[in-house]
């Protein structure tokens, strides 16, 4: 396979360009244009960011891309799938409040914001992984899938769980509805904790399966009738229904590959990915912590395998920031000569861009043609 294109600009600006006017550049030059938005629906992947997060991208820049898009003729809205985890995006009204809160308004952006998987995270359409090696039908959010073309717009930072969330991660869990979330984050399936179960019933209610079940107020799940469909997960209003978590970060790293697929094949598509802000952890948490490295700047490509693996190149070119997460770590431990793995040693990002590739969503080789 030959090497994949990937733009690049820093952060520099001049009293002739200031930053919104470069990455509408950058994405020009990439080739977005290329892309026939006539009329077409187009679902720009972004992260709102978790209420008390202020790492995550400012919407200045998603109004860039959303006015290129109008400019090329395109119907675009700005997406997520809601968190299955408890927190401030949890379910659709919810989401959208943090998404306005953060800045993500029509007002700011130029479009709208549609939770892609509903109300509670159970709006989803099955999608046939070929060749899937854990994943055989990926659960992915309705009006994700229901789009004519997907562009992801990346805050390229670390994640404790894969080593780093751009791309790949935000098209693969971002993408996932709460069921396509538990299956790639458990190899097990719901349990019910029950100091926080007040035996509602809402949980025997959703499931097809009779799966859950109340004795003395207090519910629990029969793991042999459940399959995981984390339909219960969503109508619990006391977030007492939580998912088992205990699949290994190398096969949540393969099952997001194999969810991108799912979301990325058989339509045009386009990735941008900022590397600002760069926090040791992913913008779902409520707060965010000094950037490891300084800001490096904006990268684009049609291959989300090979942007992945320029933005961690152009991070661990990068000088660590004193006071960070991670220098703290590196006094603690051995040098492994990669940013992202010393701060969570126990991850592996490779394995997604391997897997990726295997896959044939890209390559890891590229072409770094700065602008």
């Amino acid at each position: 396979m030959e090497k994949s294109k990937v733009y690049f600009t820093n952060m520099r600006t001049s009293f002739n360009e200031n930053l919104p006017q470069k990455l509408e550049r950058l994405i020009k030059k990439a080739g977005i244009d290329s892309i026939d938005f006539d009329e077409k629906y187009t679902a720009i992947k972004i992260h709102f960011g978790e209420p008390g997060n202020l790492a995550y991208l400012r919407p200045n820049y998603a109004a860039v891309v959303v006015d290129v898009v109008k400019q090329l003729g395109g119907k675009p809205f700005l997406t997520d799938c809601n968190t299955l985890y408890v927190g401030g995006r949890k379910n659709a009204l919810d989401h959208i409040d943090a998404a306005y809160k953060n800045g993500f308004s029509p007002f700011q952006t130029g479009c709208h914001v549609i939770i892609a998987d509903g109300l509670k995270g159970t709006d989803e359409e099955l999608v046939p992984v070929e060749n899937g090696e854990y994943v055989k039908e990926a659960k992915i959010g309705r009006a994700i899938m229901d789009a004519d073309i997907f562009i992801t717009l990346n805050h390229f930072k670390g994640h404790e769980s894969t080593g780093f969330g751009g791309a790949l991660k935000n098209i693969g869990m971002g993408c996932g509805s709460r069921a396509g979330k538990m299956e790639m984050h458990s190899a097990g399936k719901p349990y019910v904790d029950t100091e926080k179960c007040i035996g509602c019933g809402r949980c025997i209610k959703i499931c097809a399966h009779d799966a859950p079940s109340i004795a003395d107020r207090k519910a629990s799940i029969n793991q042999d009738k459940c399959v995981g469909c984390g339909r219960c997960i969503g109508v619990c209003p006391k977030d007492a229904v939580l998912p088992a978590g205990d699949e290994s970060f190398d096969i949540l790293n393969k099952k997001i590959a194999e969810y991108s697929y799912a979301v990325l094949n058989g339509r045009p598509n386009f990735h941008i990915s900022l590397v600002v802000d760069v926090s040791p952890y992913c913008d779902c948490h409520a707060e965010n912590d000094v950037p490891i490295v300084p800001n490096v700047g904006m990268f684009a490509s049609f291959d989300p395998v090979a942007l992945d693996q320029a933005c961690a190149d152009a991070v661990n070119k990068q000088h660590v920031m004193r006071g960070s997460l991670l220098e703290e770590r590196l006094n603690e431990h051995e040098d492994f000569h990669d940013h992202f793995t010393n701060v969570t040693p126990e991850t592996n990002w490779h394995v997604a861009i391997e897997h990726a590739k295997k896959l044939g969503l890209g390559t890891d080789e590229y072409e770094l043609i700065e602008i």
